[in-house]
């Protein structure tokens, strides 16, 4: 019995390869169209990991505060309308506190007015230090607190003022980055310096979060390390964009190193220690403000003798909102169903 053998043949691969000049021209062509080769840049649009561009930094209250100080001096409030020093990241420009977040340091001196506006941006406002300031929200007064937080809703009229001596000190919390890639963000100036307002009772306003109040919170829970977000009263956080939280580290402890796609802005509102930022040391004490950017791994440690406390304001609500916040070791894939 013959056994037959059959052939087959394979295809020829072809051992023509394009030339540089092929490669060239093929980019050339595509660019005059008014497109471009998304090969090309595969790697930079598709990173294997999330890649800000602001850096760990500190902004020290006692080398500030001069130069804020010296400004209520020789800049007239009715020009500046806000007398701020941007907490500018060294690796940009304003107004990038982080890549999502500004931060700033405000003064107002006895007996100004910064005057009244409205604007798309949502504002935080944790007050430093000073007595006798406030700030009237769409026709409502409130007195300014040192460690309050105070809140300026989105395209809500505002001002702030300044009674007695002495100034008053603020670090400003916004979402202006985001407008760089949304432009949509405008200011519309009252016709008067204020926008007429009432006194009201703090305590009782939506949109203030006395310092007393939250301290009490952070101590009533166990632990060396205690975190206390800063929430609406139905539990939402305070915007749909930015949100808060304040922090207790028992003297000589050490929080939890977290790395999260969420950045933040830290103040120190008692005590003194230190921050371990993507492997990067920042010594702190009461008054200063550091940045953590998306993706930069922290964890915060409080002197032997000094109970911390620590103020943030971060971008974690937009994030969740669209769908963008990760923590490191957390896997949150699920499936899309109707």
């Amino acid at each position: 019995m013959s056994t037959t053998t059959e052939t087959v043949t394979q295809p020829e691969t072809s051992k023509w390869a394009p030339s540089k000049e092929d490669a060239e021209e093929l980019v050339a062509a595509a660019l005059k169209v008014h497109t471009k080769p998304l090969w090309m840049e595969m790697a930079r649009l598709n990173p294997p990991e999330p890649n800000p561009q602001c850096i760990p930094y500190i902004w020290r209250y006692d080398e500030v505060r001069p130069s804020l100080l010296r400004a209520g001096e020789i800049v007239d409030e009715s020009k500046a309308e806000r007398r701020v020093l941007m907490l500018v990241n060294p690796a940009r420009d304003s107004p990038y506190t982080t890549d999502t977040l500004y931060a700033g340091l405000q003064l107002v001196m006895p007996n100004e007015t910064a005057r009244a506006h409205r604007h798309s941006a949502f504002a935080m406002r944790f007050i430093i230090e000073g007595q006798g300031g406030f700030t009237a929200v769409h026709g409502r007064r409130i007195t300014m607190q040192r460690g309050d937080v105070i809140l300026t809703p989105t395209w809500n009229w505002h001002d702030h003022g300044k009674d007695g001596s002495g100034p008053m000190i603020w670090l400003d919390g916004l979402d202006l980055p985001n407008f760089r890639h949304f432009p949509v963000h405008f200011v519309e100036h009252f016709q008067q310096a204020r926008y007429p307002a009432d006194d009201v009772d703090s305590n009782e306003s939506p949109i203030v979060f006395p310092w007393k109040a939250m301290q009490q919170k952070l101590d009533e829970k166990k632990g060396d390390w205690s975190s206390e977000d800063y929430l609406k009263k139905d539990g939402r956080p305070v915007s749909k964009i930015l949100g808060g939280s304040a922090e207790r580290l028992n003297a000589g402890c050490t929080s939890s190193a977290v790395r999260e796609t969420a950045s933040s802005v830290y103040h120190v509102v008692t005590g003194k220690g230190y921050s371990e930022i993507n492997g990067q040391r920042i010594e702190w004490k009461q008054g200063d403000t550091f940045c953590v950017p998306a993706w930069n791994k922290y964890q915060h440690t409080a002197e032997e003798d000094q109970t911390v406390y620590l103020y943030r304001f971060h971008d974690k609500p937009m994030l969740t909102s669209l769908g963008f916040y990760r923590v490191e070791g957390v896997d949150v894939e699920s499936l899309v169903s109707d």
